[in-house]
């Protein structure tokens, strides 16, 4: 009896696997019969399920509409939808499902007046996906890549603001990335590597918000690397762009720094 009820049990594990037991066949043709416009009854009820977060009954109803109704009107925003649902269940892999959705309605509708809110997406697609400032910034490089063309390509979008706002956010990771490792060589007692990569900073992201401290421990390095004048401007920008900065005080202390003495040559030898 045991080996029979597994032989049962089996093909309906099966049909579960493929979406076809009795729960889920359903799901494969959700315009009820009688209904006359099918699209715009998928497309309707596929909004009404995103505004709950269903993503997956939402993302069913618009694969019905974009398979079977290849001619509707609704169906560049049901390309749209899908992406949307993959987007709202936000995990890496449903980012990586997202951004393709995104893109192929790009492809297919270049012109359509929603393809700034799918070059939009896919921007934030890898802004889901940055990790912090001390791992891999790939995601955050593509991000910055993809909000940049999004400027370029829709400048009088309505997202264009929300676009910038992500921008900045995008870069000052990727910038703090770098600094971060600056202030590793600066810890480690690598001056140089530390002095270029600090100056870096500077000159690649001039808008960065956390110059301050740019500022201070690229002058302290050039303090230790026995380079007293070049390091007093930095402290100096310190005060006068940043007068508050927790860096302030310390700042003051290295433009009272007093230069180094040069060195008393020794008499010459009898």
């Amino acid at each position: 009896m045991p080996r029979r009820s597994r032989r049962v049990a089996l093909p309906g594990l099966f049909l579960v696997a493929l979406g076809l037991a009795p729960g889920c066949a359903g799901n494969r043709n959700p315009v009820p019969p009688g209904i006359l416009e099918g699209d715009r009854y998928l497309f309707e009820r596929a909004a009404e399920l995103v505004a709950r977060k269903k993503w997956s009954q939402a993302r069913a109803h618009y694969v019905q509409l974009v398979d079977n109704y290849p001619q509707s009107a609704y169906r560049p925003d049901a390309k749209l939808g899908l992406g949307d649902t993959y987007f709202g269940e936000n995990t890496v892999e449903s980012l990586v499902l997202a951004q393709n959705e995104y893109r192929e309605f790009l492809t297919f509708y270049p012109t359509n007046p929603r393809a700034d809110y799918a070059q939009f997406r896919i921007g934030m697609c890898h802004f889901g996906q940055m990790q912090s400032a001390e791992r891999d910034q790939t995601a955050t490089k593509d991000a910055i890549a993809e909000f940049t063309a999004f400027l370029e390509r829709f400048p009088e979008s309505p997202l264009v603001p929300d676009a910038q706002t992500k921008l900045r956010e995008a870069q000052t990771r990727l910038t703090d990335s770098h600094f971060k490792v600056g202030y590793f060589y600066y810890r480690s007692g690598w001056y140089p590597g530390a002095i270029s990569r600090f100056q870096a900073v500077l000159k690649d992201d001039p808008d960065f918000p956390y110059r301050d401290a740019v500022y201070y421990y690229l002058g302290d390095t050039l303090l230790k690397a026995g380079r007293h004048a070049e390091a007093l401007p930095y402290f100096d920008r310190v005060l006068k762009e940043f007068e508050n900065s927790s860096f302030a005080p310390l700042a003051k202390k290295g433009l009272q720094t007093p230069a180094p003495r040069p060195a008393t040559p020794e008499p010459a030898k009898k």
